[in-house]
């Protein structure tokens, strides 16, 4: 930890930094880091604007989607998505009652980590990001990062019980690095969880055409986001990567998350509605980077490709939903330092 945002309750983590105190007190001298931690808290809040959108700036380029707050409603559009699916639940690991530490990677608005805080009271919960969003006013137990979970971590070895990642697929550069950064940090018989929703669309009634306006809008970008070196294929591989980690125990469970209001259960329906919602959102911010800046594509023809794509999604003929993948594993209690 180096520095607290004075306008946001977010501490800066720098990736050189080889490890920190976990009660966040005290470890470095404030003359000895100033300036290094202002010019990463400059970099943090000056934000980039591009086709009338607000990015990241801190490791500009490692997350293609922006940060402002049309897309931070469409990150907590997700969560209502998935807190549906999962029937009230934030989280499917069979975790020990009392977690001590619990780590949210790319914890985004921070809605999860903030719901995790108020279950687990005990639990110190801390979310981090490449972006400074994350509410002021917080509960007491959890805390905010910014940084880069592509770098080598600086969390303590051995000490969280629990490591959850959601969403993230499109800004992991290296999966098998990933997971092997999370057992490392994890204790022996701690917990990761792994939600990712996959990059496809499906209909089990055939009503979904395969060359139909939102498989080629799924195609761009899953190749556009392959450019930069992202995959945003995770679900049919987390497992193997986990396992190859070293990970014991590891349960794959995948969902069907509608889209729209076709199925006849209340349900299915509540969650279809929430999650068209959601994808009509979701088109624009994932859009328009890949396509201008990684397909060179023109802003008009991206424009156009955003609006097909928006307003197929919102055909009812199309019984549409996302395969979602949850992944959850656990470190062997026997595992030695």
């Amino acid at each position: 930890m180096l520095l607290q945002d004075a306008l946001v309750p977010v501490h800066i983590v720098a990736s050189s930094v080889a490890d920190y105190d976990e009660d966040y007190d005290g470890i470095y001298e404030f003359d000895d880091i100033a300036s290094v931690t202002t010019s990463i808290s400059n970099s943090v809040t000056n934000y980039r604007f591009e086709n009338g959108r607000r990015y990241h700036s801190y490791k500009e380029g490692q997350w293609p989607v922006p940060n402002d707050e049309k897309q931070q409603n469409q990150m907590d559009l997700v969560h209502q998505v998935y807190t549906l699916r999962l029937n009230g639940r934030l989280y499917l690991a069979p975790l020990a009652e009392c977690p001590q530490k619990i780590l949210d990677v790319g914890t985004g608005t921070g809605i999860w980590a903030m719901e995790m805080g108020d279950v687990h009271p005990s639990a110190i919960v801390i979310g981090n990001d490449l972006s400074p969003i994350q509410p002021r006013w917080v509960p007491p137990n959890v805390k905010f990062e910014i940084d880069d979970f592509n770098e080598p971590w600086v969390q303590t070895p051995g000490t969280y019980d629990f490591v959850h990642a959601r969403e993230i697929h499109g800004a992991v550069s290296d999966w098998p690095k990933f997971c092997r950064e999370a057992y490392k940090a994890l204790k022996p018989g701690g917990w990761i969880e792994v939600a990712e929703s996959a990059a496809q669309l499906r209909s089990d009634d055939g009503t979904l055409p395969r060359n139909c306006t939102l498989n080629t809008w799924l195609d761009n970008l899953a190749e556009g986001f392959e450019k930069i070196g992202h995959t945003v294929v995770v679900g049919p591989h987390i497992g193997c990567w986990l396992k190859d980690a070293g990970f014991r125990d590891i349960t794959v469970k995948v969902f069907k998350l509608p889209v729209g209001i076709w199925p006849k259960d209340k349900t299915e329906r509540d969650i279809g509605a929430f999650n068209l919602l959601n994808m009509i959102e979701y088109v624009e911010g994932a859009s328009l980077q890949i396509y201008t800046q990684v397909l060179k594509k023109s802003l008009e023809e991206t424009k156009k490709n955003i609006r097909e794509a928006q307003a197929e999604f919102k055909r009812k003929d199309y019984h549409m939903y996302i395969p979602f993948y949850v992944a959850y594993a656990r470190k062997p209690e026997d595992y030695s330092w």
